[in-house]
């Protein structure tokens, strides 16, 4: 649902208006308030088996990366702000992001080595908004996650299936290879993730695999 205030908001603005308006999700979408829907039981299960299959990976790796519950990815230069599903944050850059102590706001690729949106009713914002965004931002790796087969037919087939994409920054533009049923997924950030898109897509049935 878009709220609309008389007039679009910076990004400044919105930050102070969240603050008064908590209580519910929402995104800044260049200038204009969009309330995110309450999440379903499914996405966050696929959300939360992603967010404990990196952890592992990233802490066996010792690499300095954390998962943030809440933080806002801004695109440099747009009034945009964003709550992705799973950011990985880089924890050795963020002396470097001026919006990060106040308002646990990232704007730098450094910080961010992996980002994912799980893809719920309102696909056109993580197959075009978002994905043209952190491409722009030069975000090195972004995860979209259809595991309901919601996405248009060009990305996901006819008929539509569940399909996983790894879209690489590779010469300043997303690359993107899809992964379904016992495809094991190929990642740079976490090359050896020994994870298929089955797995993830059996995650909202349980929780168990390999």
């Amino acid at each position: 649902m878009t709220i609309s205030p008389s007039k679009l908001l910076s990004f400044e603005e919105f930050i102070d208006w969240l603050a008064d308006n908590s209580g519910k999700r929402y995104e800044l979408h260049d200038g204009i308030i969009v309330e995110m829907s309450q999440p379903s039981g499914k996405h966050e299960k696929v959300t939360g088996f992603l967010v404990g299959e990196i952890s592992v990976e990233h802490k066996r790796l010792k690499l300095p990366y954390f998962i943030p519950k809440t933080v806002l990815v801004k695109p440099p230069n747009k009034s945009s702000g964003y709550f992705p599903d799973v950011v990985l944050i880089n924890d050795t850059n963020l002396h470097n992001e001026p919006l990060w102590e106040n308002e646990s706001t990232v704007t730098q690729s450094a910080s961010i080595p992996l980002i994912i949106e799980v893809v719920s009713t309102n696909w056109e914002d993580d197959y075009y908004t978002k994905f043209g965004n952190y491409q722009a931002m030069k975000i090195p790796e972004y995860w979209i996650v259809d595991h309901a087969g919601l996405g248009g037919r060009k990305f996901i087939g006819n008929p539509k299936q569940p399909t996983f994409f790894v879209c690489e920054l590779i010469d300043d533009e997303y690359q993107m290879t899809s992964f379904r049923g016992d495809d094991r997924i190929i990642s740079s950030a976490f090359p050896q993730l020994n994870l298929t898109a089955q797995q993830i897509f059996d995650a909202v049935v349980s929780t168990t695999h390999h």
